[in-house]
């Protein structure tokens, strides 16, 4: 068993933060659970258009407003707490953070937390 506290990861490598968003991640590839755990934010009036190529993302909201629109058809569903939504089919797709949005997010196979998002939103294939 181990612990640990997002106050403990707060301000180190494992605290990516970009213009739109932070990622807080809490369990990367190296604790070797076959999934990545993160607590992320989406910042209040931002737009992010993003595509997981090679991994499959299921986001649960505990905070905020939006939407996240699916690319391929232009449908949107409302973000709000109690909310989950899976990227299944590596869907491209594009949040809508009307206020800050607070998100549970799970990756598999797991990020190792070296991950930048390339020119098309997306993460490189892992190793």
């Amino acid at each position: 068993m181990f612990v640990k506290t997002l106050s403990d990861m707060l301000g180190t490598a494992d605290h990516a933060k970009g213009a739109a968003f932070e990622s807080r991640r809490l369990l990367l590839a190296r604790d070797g659970l076959g999934y990545s755990f993160h607590d992320t934010v989406a910042k209040a009036g931002t737009r992010q258009e993003l595509e997981y190529k090679h991994h499959v993302e299921a986001n649960y909201c505990i905070e905020g407003e939006g939407e996240v629109e699916e690319v391929a058809t232009g449908r949107r569903w409302p973000l709000g707490p109690g909310t989950m939504y899976v990227l299944d089919k590596h869907d491209r797709h594009i949040i809508h953070a009307h206020t800050d949005l607070r998100f549970i997010c799970i990756f598999t196979p797991a990020l190792t937390g070296e991950e930048r998002h390339d020119e098309d939103g997306s993460y490189a294939l892992p190793d």
